[in-house]
């Protein structure tokens, strides 16, 4: 058998902690319906694993952006049925119908294609109504509910299992969040003076963390899933970060002082420096701009600070302080002392794109 040598980099992701972070949204929410959202390879954390872990949870649909992903849940065995966030193409649409998927209608015209599919197929298509409350991405405007409500006797394929919104503003601004809760309940009450919806839903992570929404009734949990809540909220240090990013060092080497390091060499050395090299790059999602940020990882106890321009494949950190460096050795690049989002305000960016951004050679090792 031949001998697999190990991976330079990895992520570890905790499935014990998403179950752990599930639990807690569950109670915060007060017994609300989940739709954890998957989408993106589960924020980085890998879409199939994820989705098994998190299948026989109590769970009603798993949250994903579009029809490939969908595809990827069923194919690995879940019975959670996939849910589209967002407008499929035309061409997408038949797939959705033939395995019931679920998804967001945004205009009265993907109604009536989705209604002569299912009506072509024998089917009764269970689908959501999108409406917008500020987010201006898609969704039915307010002022085009009249119009649904007058659409809705010619759908004779079409079940509105649900009604769904997206808060724009839920992390920032506390008025404008109010007013699209407002708006968003008046539709709900609209549309029921009409018919039952079982499903309405309104609040991703900030919007579940940090309000009350008393129509809905269905919550899609996103980045407060794997640990990180957007907002200061009660419930923030009872979640735990379910992903832990290590490398190694490949080379370790002593520079004389006036030595250059990195492209351009934008660092030189000021005295005597150990450097060592560690084998992660800007392809595997550690992003070029950290290195002016101040970035450092953590080593044998300590922090060693990121020196030069970060490459493709590969950065130099400063060793010099650390006793007994040896290559192969294991370095925390994200963890419980380098945080994803301290890695993400030094990158001038969001929790989410540093999660996300962890490129696909980077094996995932679940932990369970």
């Amino acid at each position: 058998m031949p001998h697999i040598s190990p991976p330079r980099a990895w992520a570890e992701v905790s499935l014990s902690a998403l179950k752990h972070n599930l639990s807690v949204i569950k109670e915060a929410t007060r017994g609300a319906q989940m739709m954890p959202v998957v989408k993106a390879g589960a924020y980085g954390h890998g879409l199939e694993p994820v989705a098994q872990c998190l299948d026989r949870e109590g769970i009603v649909f798993f949250g994903v952006a579009n029809v490939g992903e969908a595809r990827r849940i069923s194919q690995c065995g879940c019975r959670t049925t996939p849910y589209i966030l967002g407008p499929a193409f035309p061409e997408e649409r038949e797939e959705i119908v033939l395995n019931n998927w679920r998804c967001f209608m945004s205009t009265l015209e993907e109604g009536d294609h989705y209604n002569s599919l299912a009506t072509l197929y024998g089917k009764t298509l269970p689908i959501h109504v999108s409406v917008d409350v500020g987010m201006g991405r898609g969704g039915l405007l307010i002022d085009q509910v009249p119009a649904l409500l007058e659409r809705l006797s010619a759908w004779d394929h079409l079940y509105i299992e649900g009604i769904g919104a997206h808060l724009p503003s839920a992390d920032e601004n506390r008025e404008t969040t109010e007013r699209s809760i407002a708006m968003f309940t008046h539709v709900v009450e609209t549309l029921e003076n009409r018919i039952p919806v079982p499903y309405r839903h309104l609040c991703s992570s900030a919007g579940l963390l940090g309000y009350k929404v008393p129509c809905a009734n269905l919550v899609r949990p996103g980045i407060c899933m794997y640990g990180y809540p957007p907002i200061d909220s009660p419930w923030n240090d009872h979640l735990k970060p379910a992903l832990t990013l290590k490398s190694r060092l490949t080379v370790v080497r002593m520079l004389p002082e006036a030595s250059g390091v990195s492209y351009g060499q934008e660092f030189i050395t000021n005295q005597p420096t150990r450097v060592a090299t560690v084998g992660l790059g800007y392809a595997d999602g550690y992003m070029r701009c950290l290195y002016k940020a101040g970035a450092r990882v953590y080593y044998k106890g300590q922090f060693c600070p990121v020196i030069g321009r970060i490459t493709m494949d590969q950065f130099m950190i400063d060793v010099s302080q650390v006793q007994n460096v040896t290559p192969g050795d294991p370095v925390e690049i994200v963890g419980d002392h380098v945080t994803v989002p301290e890695l993400a305000q030094k990158a001038g960016t969001i929790t989410w794109e540093i999660l996300t951004s962890i490129g696909p050679r980077i094996p995932r090792i679940y932990i369970d």
